[in-house]
């Protein structure tokens, strides 16, 4: 598939050693080994004016904009860009930096479904106005069954997705599986993506051709595998010694939380044009599947102002895909999206280094700018990073 503008790979740096195993955040699908209640399709909702104690890394998005409401936060503001979906206008929530992407991608995703709508010309929403959204959003599914079991067991699910709300805007606890895409530990967090009916993939999987991972790793979470890995070292056996090796080896190798037997199982798994989460990377993004190809939804600000720029391919595990339209064709730069870039490069080149801005080609412009993400991504996860074995995942 020729190439017009090609994105930087999702993560080239080494791995942590294992003693700070990478920062990660996942959360459970809706197909997960968790409850699921049973529940209708949520309408359109029209928006008005464990064991270790994880590490919570604020995000760092728009300027604060004074406190929200109860449990909330700091408030902060996003860019609303408005694209052409399926011959909708659509708004979408772009980020800047590393934002909230467990309450960005949720938002999103019941944006191209249409269950959430904003007032037409919307520019800019704030934590506040999505939690609003959200909730009402949660508060109108049903549940579809009329049992009395399952009323109750319905009515305990609505209460608990009601309270992690909240952590949403803080990033998520979550504890994946490598043996399949939607297998995650169950955490209460699962609950919203249970209600709202939003599956939750990761391809962060071993590869069954390879019997002495397989032994070493089975089916236990990244929290159980650090724990195997540090016990392994300390073993005066060596069969065990060497089992942890192999263990540690596999996270190394798939330091990017994505291998190419989890690429291959999402292309199987994921329903044509099923619109879901996807995480990888310390980072939830939305996610769909066209014509056998899985797509992600841009959010990066940079390109809010081209609303055809929409989508970015995930063919390989380097994160090299290719920008794509709403209608998934190869994205075509336009000279008002070359300026725009253009400005925003010298703004971000002056600010951060204070010399002179070089001259770029178009292939060069769209690179750079998802290096600039890329960059602060990584410098956000560095300084969050300890010196004792990080166990729960968390995502912002």
């Amino acid at each position: 598939m020729p190439t017009c503008a090609e994105a930087p790979p999702t993560s080239t740096a080494p791995p942590p050693p294992l003693v700070t195993p990478p920062t990660a955040l996942v959360a459970p699908p809706a197909s997960s080994s968790a409850p699921s209640s049973a529940m209708e399709e949520v309408g359109p909702v029209e928006a008005g004016p464990q064991r270790a104690e994880p590490q919570r890394a604020e995000p760092q998005g728009a300027e604060p904009q004074g406190a929200g409401p109860q449990g909330v936060g700091p408030q902060e503001v996003y860019l609303v860009k408005w694209i052409t979906w399926k011959e909708e206008r659509t708004p979408i929530i772009t980020q800047s930096q590393n934002g909230p992407c467990p309450l960005l991608a949720i938002m999103n995703t019941l944006f191209l479904r249409w269950k959430a709508k904003l007032p037409a010309q919307t520019e800019v929403v704030t934590t506040e106005d999505l939690m609003t959204h959200l909730g009402e959003c949660v508060l109108s599914a049903t549940p579809r069954e009329k049992s009395k079991g399952v009323e109750l067991n319905f009515q305990q699910n609505m209460s608990d997705a009601m309270a992690v709300l909240p952590k949403l805007c803080t990033g998520l606890d979550v504890n994946v599986r490598f043996t399949g895409v939607c297998d995650f530990e169950y955490t209460p967090e699962c609950i919203v993506f249970d209600l709202l009916n939003i599956p939750l993939y990761h391809g962060w999987l071993l590869d069954p051709q390879s019997p002495e991972t397989v032994a070493a790793v089975g089916k236990l979470s990244y929290n159980q595998l650090v724990e195997k890995i540090i016990d392994c070292k300390h073993s005066a056996d060596s069969c065990k010694v060497s089992e942890g090796l192999v263990a540690e080896q596999f996270l190394e190798s798939t330091a990017s939380q994505l291998s190419y037997h989890g690429l291959c199982e999402l292309t199987s798994r994921v329903r044509e044009g099923e619109i879901s989460v996807f995480f990888r990377n310390n980072h939830f993004s939305t996610m769909t599947k066209h014509q056998s190809h899985l797509y992600l939804l841009v959010t990066d600000q940079g390109f809010q102002s081209e609303e055809r720029l929409v989508w970015e391919s995930l063919h390989n595990v380097e994160g090299d895909g290719n920008f794509c339209d709403s209608d998934f064709r190869l994205f075509q730069k336009s000279q008002d999206y070359n300026r725009t870039t253009v400005d925003y490069l010298v703004a971000v080149s002056l600010q951060q280094s204070g010399g002179d801005p070089v001259t770029l080609s178009d292939a060069e412009l769209a690179r750079q700018l998802q290096q600039e993400e890329y960059q602060q991504q990584q410098s956000t996860t560095t300084a969050t990073t300890t010196t004792t074995p990080q166990q729960q995942h968390q995502v912002l």
